[in-house]
């Protein structure tokens, strides 16, 4: 006989049922769960219009993932740049296939917000002040770290000391392309000396 506090799978309701021939965790009092994890209730509450436009969700999300993404972008481009510094090919190659496969999916994503309509992008951009992606120091840190070095870019974070050190630090240093260069030469290519020791902050002309 069954004890009445736990039935058994056959007298349980078939979805309770099927949860625990799974072995499904039901009760996170006590551990970490998925939106914990993921903090969650940070992430899903940043979304905040400012118009009483329906469209300005989307508007506001697109941007926030494509933010997301290129987070992502910078980490794998970052440690790629590493690992070629030290003549680790391999990983390196991985992580700049994942870069490729980022860039994908930010060209993608436009896909939806071209849902947006030019009228129902025109209500709500009065709202957005002087507010632009033109703005986003993740961006430039990944246009300074492929090698397009521009000072003026700088300009735009310098109310921000924080974020303007962290841009700074990638106009200042190597870019792909000059990582690239130098391992050439380490292995013997014909690379111009003044190409693998100079001023970083300088575009090629």
């Amino acid at each position: 006989m069954s004890c009445p506090h736990h039935p058994s799978d056959a007298a349980a309701p078939r979805g309770e049922a099927i949860v625990r021939q799974e072995g499904a965790r039901l009760d996170f009092s006590r551990t970490m769960s998925y939106g914990d994890y993921l903090h969650l209730d940070a992430v899903l509450n940043a979304q905040v219009p400012l118009s009483p436009d329906h469209n300005e969700m989307l508007f506001i999300v697109q941007h926030q993932t494509s933010e997301l993404w290129m987070k992502l972008m910078l980490h794998e481009l970052r440690a790629a740049m590493a690992h070629l510094a030290r003549d680790e090919l391999a990983p390196a190659f991985k992580m700049l296939a994942r870069v490729s496969k980022i860039m994908e999916q930010l060209v993608h994503a436009w896909d939806v917000l071209a849902t947006m309509t030019p009228p129902e992008y025109s209500a709500i951009r009065p709202y957005l002040s002087n507010s632009s992606g033109f703005q986003s120091w993740q961006y430039r840190c990944i246009e300074f770290s492929l090698g397009n070095k521009n000072a003026a870019m700088l300009k735009p974070h310098a109310h921000r000391p924080e974020l303007l050190a962290k841009v700074e630090a990638a106009w200042r240093a190597p870019s792909l392309y000059d990582e690239s260069l130098r391992l050439l030469a380490r292995r013997g290519l014909p690379v111009p000396a003044g190409h693998l020791e100079r001023d970083w902050t300088q575009p090629y002309p």
